[in-house]
């Protein structure tokens, strides 16, 4: 059976990568995360802490996946890592998690908190109801325009990058200026002690608001010259992320205290407001629609090649692997992942759809980290980068997957529905099995 994942053309260059991680990377979280983070950790530096926890977190998986990614350049990601390391089970079991969990969870989760910004700004008096319908009407918008062209949208979300990132560099440097002016100050920090349990749980938020740096090793069988561009876009573009994720978070605890971020569902928005006045408001409230909308655009543009890999494979429904004629996009497996993702939506709300897009795509993130290990071993393993601080550096990012995990487990609160998250994955086995021999 011809492959089709060579039909789709490598015209995604240095910039347009550089633009998928971090505008990918930066959602809705670094605006809406913190309040939840500050209620388990309500010091002020363990609050800190955790940021920059996280971020050395996703650097260590950036770090690793740039050499795989660069080994194995091709359309599918995490997938294809999956199966060459441990199997095509394995990888199997993440493309079932991401089909009836990860992205539709992801989708909703991110077109959610566009909706009830976008609301704000331009219908306030519209009922609650409406968020779930202008979410999915945004799911549908985007697909259509990563349907017509990877130019189109990586040109968008170009543009909203632009825009977010510089939010977020607006809210630091008036916290620098400004800040001293503030009425809040180091002393009104919030105290407490903090225990490792809940440095785990909170560091699971973290991940929600870093999660994107992998998602361009999807694409990687549509970008130039990806042995030198994956590893480069990965690495610069996460750490460009971590840079403004924890000075905006140093800007948000200068201006506020702890105890005021724990109530605060847009901690930027008070930041700003505290700052410069009410029309700081409304600034942040832009910068959260467009960073909303430039990442389900992204996620639209990469995830879908999981299908669409998984149906070359012949793993799912042949069809899904079509590609447009005139457009060369997989637009069948793009619709697919629009579909559930509207179904997810309206069906569900914010903390559900986000709870289970973080249990559930951890372990496998940790596993396609750990594929490194099984690869080396391998003969025809040549990567034209290597991972700085082999083997330390991914076996450090598995380790603390781990604990995350553990301390999902351990605290009451997640532990079930975590459980039920990881069960519907490894319901995936049987279903495997099945394909296999449809196959």
């Amino acid at each position: 059976m011809v492959s089709l994942r060579e039909s789709l053309p490598r015209r995604i260059g240095l910039l347009e990568a550089l633009v998928v991680v971090v505008g990918t990377t930066i959602g809705s979280g670094i605006f809406r995360s913190p309040a939840a983070i500050a209620n388990r950790l309500p010091t002020p530096t363990a609050f800190i802490a955790v940021w920059v926890a996280g971020g050395i977190l996703a650097l260590c998986g950036a770090l690793t996946l740039a050499e795989v990614a660069s080994a194995l350049p091709r359309t599918g990601g995490i997938y294809v890592m999956l199966q060459e390391g441990w199997g095509e089970l394995v990888g199997f079991l993440f493309g079932w998690s991401e089909l009836v969990m990860i992205r539709a969870a992801a989708l909703g989760a991110v077109a959610t908190t566009f909706a009830e910004y976008a609301i704000r700004l331009v219908a306030p008096a519209a009922g609650a109801a409406a968020v779930h319908y202008v979410a999915a009407i945004a799911i549908v918008v985007f697909a259509w325009v990563n349907m017509v062209g990877v130019k189109w949208s990586t040109m968008f979300l170009g543009w909203t990058t632009v825009a977010k990132y510089g939010a977020l560099v607006f809210i630091v440097g008036a916290a620098v200026l400004l800040g001293s002016h503030s009425a809040s100050g180091p002393s009104s920090a919030a105290t407490g002690t903090v225990s490792a349990s809940a440095f785990g749980i909170a560091l699971v938020s973290v991940l929600w608001a870093y999660d994107g740096w992998a998602d361009l090793s999807f694409i990687g069988g549509e970008i130039t010259n990806p042995e030198k561009t994956l590893p480069r876009a990965l690495i610069y573009g996460t750490l460009a992320v971590i840079a403004i994720y924890v000075t905006a978070n140093l800007a948000y605890v200068a201006v506020l205290p702890v105890s005021r971020i724990q109530t605060s569902p847009l901690v930027a928005a008070d930041v700003a407001q505290q700052l410069v006045g009410s029309w700081g408001v409304s600034l942040v409230s832009i910068a959260v629609v467009l960073a909303t909308v430039g990442t389900l655009n992204a996620s639209l543009l990469t995830t879908p090649r999981i299908f669409f890999a998984m149906a070359d494979d012949g793993l799912l429904f042949r069809a899904i692997a079509a590609v447009h004629p005139k457009y060369r996009t997989p637009y069948r497996a793009i619709g697919l992942s629009a579909a559930l993702g509207v179904a997810f939506v309206l069906a569900r709300t914010f903390d559900q759809l986000a709870d289970t897009f973080i249990t559930a795509i951890v372990p496998f993130y940790a596993l396609a980290v750990a594929s490194i290990f099984p690869l080396r071993r391998r003969a025809d393993y040549r990567p034209p980068y290597r991972v700085i601080g082999y083997p330390i550096v991914p076996a450090l990012f598995v380790l603390a997957t781990l604990y995350i995990l553990i301390s999902a487990v351990a605290d009451s609160r997640t532990r079930w529905g975590t459980l039920a998250v990881l069960g519907g994955a490894l319901a995936g086995i049987p279903v495997y099995y099945i394909a296999r021999r449809r196959r």
